[in-house]
């Protein structure tokens, strides 16, 4: 019994040394974190500063194409599995279960995309599983309807739709070098 708890530190020791070591670790953690603040203040600003929730019908509109909308959204991105507790909190140890992974792995990045696409993803899981904890669901507010995009996203939303996207880049650059 008392091999597995000493293994278990040496395996986190070794994890713990490699992150402080990668010169992308730090500054891709405090890009996550800052991503995830930005998307708070945001929200803040659209309920408490802009009170969206309390006039105009929960909309603004800014442009033919752009509008701020406020909506409440009890699902996963784009309202994809909404429900109630349960699905409140599968939502959360999903986003709690990515972002530790994803933290696991940036440790090991090499590659300023992936590292970039990792800080986006947690950042925005992050943002997002604030909301779910706090208020049960999620402040969307982004409204691209006028170009015929149906779904009000935020910050959080945007951020990690971006990190994917950077690591579909990273994937397919990577695989180019390596055929070279």
């Amino acid at each position: 019994m008392t091999e597995q708890p000493a293994r278990f530190q040496e395996k986190a020791a070794a994890w713990l040394a490699r992150a402080r070591s990668n010169p992308l670790f730090a500054p891709c953690l405090g890009a996550a974190a800052a991503i995830a603040a930005i998307d708070q203040a945001s929200k803040a600003w659209i309920v408490h500063g802009l009170r969206l929730p309390e006039r105009m019908g929960g909309r603004i509109e800014l442009s033919p194409i752009f509008d701020l909308t406020y909506v409440r959204n009890f699902g996963a991105s784009f309202g994809m599995l909404a429900g109630g507790l349960w699905s409140r909190l599968i939502l959360a140890s999903i986003s709690i279960a990515v972002s530790l992974a994803l933290i696991f792995w940036l440790a090991k990045a090499e590659r300023r995309l992936l590292a970039a696409g990792f800080a986006c993803i947690i950042g925005g899981a992050v943002g997002n599983l604030i909301d779910r904890a706090s208020l049960g669901y999620v402040v969307d507010f982004l409204d691209f309807s006028g170009l015929a995009f149906p779904w009000v996203f935020n910050v959080a939303d945007a951020a990690i739709n971006i990190g994917v996207g950077l690591l579909i880049l990273d994937a397919f650059l990577s695989r180019e070098k390596a055929e070279r």
